[in-house]
């Protein structure tokens, strides 16, 4: 089997092991008359493979007959999948043919099978083991021969164990199980998929291709793309449409990615940028201490500048409280050597105890309290960058912070 040619005629692309293996065994199988079981993620491709089975096996000049099972009522999914008799239920002027015998001869096409109901089911049990079936509405059974493909995105343990799915009919279902890899586990597939969605929107839309540059592409290829192929398309097209530079940076593209996802770029087990507990050392952790203590000195700044527009700080006990409990641990962390090299210009711990500074601090002019906030936030990014030779992910994933606001800072700061 010349997979070349196989991907070329029906428009696979990609060269990851997972995704040649399914394609091998979709064509091994299509000679042959057994159920197959396409199983993957959402997005991923799934409704290739029954094409590839139909097209390689002796019922190739037959039908094809895809159905989506999620997207068809329960009450009419009988009808729809079996026939129905004239007067078989309310609005049934007619005697209609199923898909299973509209198919006779041919291949169907079962997406979603997860969503069908257990009465469904049972029927559905029937035909795979019988070849036969029963209008609805009528007690004559009719022969069908029909070659079933099938898919899902639904774990089948837990279908089930849930009492959602027939164990047999899973079984008489998944004679030849398919599985195909989600895009987070074909990276080197990514950067293709793109170039080909963007040559095609391009053609559609009569405009450039898009282009991008090294982060973008190094940002398309490592993040998660929870919806697989189908939302980097719907990304694409997006930009394609939008976007009237043609050349994409990373900034550009991290503004059509969801934020939720943009802080779980994978990044390789014990390799840089891990942030496990083991393993961080001491500066790392400060890093961190440091970034989750931001949020409190900006309320704190705030809370300063506001009294001194009032003619001076007064601080009531729930406002002392907060400003004790930041520069407390300021002042903890400042009393270690690496804390020192990191907030030079931080005022550390005053001669009369390891606190007594925290008033001398909240005292002292809110520009200088937000410079050296400013000073060591630049210090602590420029020596993440270095640590990591300028891989901003890993850096961002060590200073806790998405890469869309690690990109900001490094303009801002002017870091090069």
């Amino acid at each position: 089997m010349d997979l070349g040619a196989l991907k070329r005629r029906f428009g696979v692309v990609g060269s990851s092991p997972a995704l040649e293996r399914a394609l091998m065994v979709a064509a091994q199988v299509a000679s042959t008359d057994i159920s197959v079981l396409v199983l993957g993620e959402s997005g991923t491709g799934k409704e290739v493979m029954p094409r590839i089975v139909h097209q390689f096996s002796t019922r190739k000049h037959g039908s094809y007959v895809a159905v989506n099972c999620g997207a068809i009522p329960e009450g009419t999914i009988d009808s729809e999948l079996f026939g129905h008799e004239k007067g078989a239920f309310t609005g049934a002027t007619d005697t209609r043919k199923g898909y299973f015998e509209e198919a006779n001869g041919g291949t169907i096409f079962l997406d979603e099978v997860a969503e069908l109901p257990l009465t469904t089911q049972v029927r559905l049990l029937r035909v795979l083991e019988t070849g036969e079936f029963m209008k609805v509405g009528s007690s004559k059974v009719q022969k069908t021969d029909v070659r079933v493909v099938a898919a899902t995105n639904v774990d089948f343990d837990a279908a089930i164990s849930r009492g959602r799915f027939r164990e047999d009919l899973y079984y008489r279902l998944s004679q030849v199980p398919i599985q195909l890899p989600p895009l987070r586990q074909r990276s080197a597939d990514v950067h293709l998929l793109f170039r080909k969605f963007t040559t095609d929107f391009s053609e559609q839309y009569r405009m450039p291709p898009l282009s991008l540059d090294d982060e973008a592409i190094e940002i398309l290829e490592h993040y998660p793309w929870p919806g697989n192929i189908r939302q980097l398309k719907n990304v694409t097209e997006q930009m394609s449409i939008l976007e009237t530079v043609r050349r994409i940076d990373a900034d550009t593209l991290l503004g059509y990615l969801p934020e939720t996802h943009r802080s779980r770029l994978p990044s390789s087990v014990d390799g840089p940028g891990s942030t496990s507990a083991e393993g961080m050392d001491e500066r790392e952790i400060l890093y961190k201490v440091l970034f989750d203590m931001k949020a409190e000195l900006n309320d704190l700044k705030q809370l300063v500048l506001s009294g001194i527009k009032q003619g001076g700080v007064k601080l009531g006990a729930e406002d002392g409280e907060l400003v004790k409990r930041v520069f407390k641990e300021d002042l903890r962390a400042g009393e270690s050597g690496l804390a020192q090299a990191a907030l030079p210009q931080f005022a550390g711990p005053s001669s009369e105890g390891p606190h007594a500074g925290a008033e001398d601090v909240a005292h002292q002019p809110v520009e200088e309290v937000i410079l050296s906030l400013q000073d060591s936030e630049k210090e602590l990014i420029r020596r993440a960058l270095e640590k990591h030779r300028n891989k901003r992910k890993y850096a961002a994933e060590e200073l806790g912070i998405s890469e869309r606001t690690l990109y900001r800072k490094i303009k801002e700061y002017d870091l090069k």
